[in-house]
């Protein structure tokens, strides 16, 4: 290939470009090279960052495809095609195509933490480890590399290298907000210094959401030191401001729980037409902080039983399926056109959209808590499949969502930015919990948090048996269990059963006035 001798300059011309977001100039740049330099795959590359830029992931997908063409051992090529199918939620063609970057000879670092960020969100966390160690490696100075690394070490288990890398990240980078949340997570409480640092940024001007993570960093730290007030000062603070920025409104909800009751009539959910034979998948679902991730790791500690994580799978294989407009998985429109699907084709789908993560032993876990909304459509599609909802005390339940920090981009747990959005969401929660129980008795099982802390042997056996597994005692050791957990979590189940989070609303009773008026007014207390 010959090459213009102007194109390389133009070629740096347009990656600054790209740098100051000046993407007319970068595109005209690009252009401009591609016309004497037709096979020049930089350009392609860049068109595919503008395209994903703008967040038109398939078209960035395919410009990159481009590039691999003409330079197909170009592993950044690669690992941004990976990237693109994560924000395109198809976790399996990232997975697959990640793998193949990482085994091309032309790997940065910066390619490297692309591929390592694309292995965690398929969830092949053991995967992500070795890319995202050698990318903080190779490039030390780069606070995010530091960073990616800290959570995939976390998510594995090496709570103490996450901590020593969450801190690396700071060196570099003190205003690295979300390090100061990881970090405050894996420690018994900040050190005077670090606490300091928090609290002078805090006064300086930030978004919404750096101050959010820094915020929750502090509760969590005045927490562990036995300080209630001063930690809820400080969650009061962080949601306050990043709630009325959302524009949230419990009616928005209101209306997904009010159209799956009636998509999922009794009429319906009775009908017996054709559905996918698969007895594979046992699914906990629930209010987030219930104690999934327990019963998760109880199970996934006998030998016939996989965690998968928590999967999109089923929510996606609905959205495919209906090919509803809108730009959400979750919505109105997509659960009113869910009631008309083939649901024996749409079960198979959903099983083989878990390969090839799935199908080597008996059974697998898809711990999505959101599916209790999909409850009835689970059946309808998996009727031989098992659905465990986990149950807490209502006001644990609206606290637990309220002291933790959810994707900010994930408009779903909207209500945890403040408490009676919170117990308003749980009122809704229960009623269709309620009916679900009552219309699919054979299938769905209720498990009580603090049953499982009270009694961990007898519930363990309880859960075992629901799910027509014989019983293995190495489901009393679930803190043994090595396997990556990737949730809020990720700490606490790596510890023996412990009970210090049963009704830890009474240490914050304080502020909670409020919402046990409107739950003792709707009846879910005494």
């Amino acid at each position: 290939m010959t090459i213009h001798p102007e194109c390389e300059q133009w070629h740096e011309q347009a990656q600054r470009a790209l740098l100051q977001r000046d993407y007319r100039r970068t595109h005209e740049l690009c252009l401009q090279i591609l016309a004497v330099a037709p096979d020049f795959s930089d350009a392609y590359y860049l068109l595919a960052c503008i395209a994903a830029e703008h967040e038109n992931f398939r078209k960035a997908f395919e410009v990159a495809g481009r590039a691999v063409a003409l330079q197909p051992q170009r592993a950044r090529y690669h690992a941004f095609r990976a990237r693109c199918c994560i924000a395109l939620n198809d976790s399996r063609q990232a997975a697959e195509i990640a793998l193949h970057a990482l085994s091309l000879p032309q790997t940065d670092a910066a390619a490297l933490d692309t591929i390592g960020v694309a292995l965690t969100r398929a969830g092949r966390y053991a995967d992500a480890l070795e890319p995202l160690r050698r990318a903080a490696t190779e490039d030390p100075t780069v606070a995010a590399y530091q960073y990616n690394y800290a959570t995939v070490l976390q998510f594995n288990g090496d709570l103490a290298a996450a901590a020593a890398a969450y801190r690396r990240a700071l060196q570099l980078d003190p205003e690295h907000s979300a390090a100061w949340l990881g970090l405050s997570a894996l420690i018994d409480h900040l050190e005077p210094a670090e606490v300091a640092a928090i609290q002078a940024r805090l006064q300086r001007p930030l978004d919404e959401d750096a101050e959010l993570h820094l915020c929750h960093a502090l509760a969590r730290h005045h927490e562990s030191l036995g300080d209630p007030k001063q930690a809820f000062g400080w969650l009061q603070r962080g949601k306050l401001r990043k709630r009325a920025c959302l524009g949230y409104h419990p009616g928005q909800d209101q209306i997904l729980f009010d159209t799956v009751k009636q998509v999922c009539s009794e009429q319906w959910l009775s009908a017996r037409p054709p559905a996918s034979d698969s007895s594979e998948p046992i699914f906990i679902v629930g209010m987030p902080r219930t104690g999934t991730t327990l019963v998760e790791r109880i199970l996934s500690s006998h030998p016939d039983v996989y965690s998968a994580g928590e999967l999109t799978q089923f929510a996606l294989t609905i959205k495919h399926a209906t090919r509803t407009p809108s730009n959400l998985i979750l919505d109105e429109q997509t659960l009113r056109a869910a009631g008309d699907l083939d649901y024996s084709r749409l079960g198979d789908r959903y099983i083989e959209s878990t390969r090839p993560r799935t199908g080597h032993v008996p059974r697998f876990i898809d711990k999505m808590p959101l599916n209790f909304f999909y409850a009835g459509f689970i059946h309808r599609a998996l009727p031989n499949a098992r659905i465990l909802c986990m149950r807490r005390n209502p006001l644990d339940a609206c606290l637990s969502s309220y002291r933790q920090l959810f994707a900010t981009r994930f408009p779903y747990y909207n209500y945890s930015f403040d408490l009676l959005d919170a117990g308003r969401y749980y009122l809704q929660f229960d009623a269709l919990m309620r009916y679900w129980g009552a219309a699919l008795p054979e299938r769905f099982m209720e498990v009580r948090y603090e049953s499982v802390v009270a009694d961990l042997e007898s519930e363990a056996r309880r859960l075992v048996a629901f799910c027509g597994l014989r019983w293995d005692p190495a489901c009393l050791d679930f803190h043994r269990n090595q396997a990556p957990v990737a949730t809020a979590s990720s700490v606490q189940v790596r510890q023996p059963l412990y009970r210090t989070s049963v009704e830890r609303w009474r240490k914050y009773e304080f502020a909670l006035q409020p919402l046990q008026d409107l739950l003792r007014s709707a009846g879910a207390i005494d």
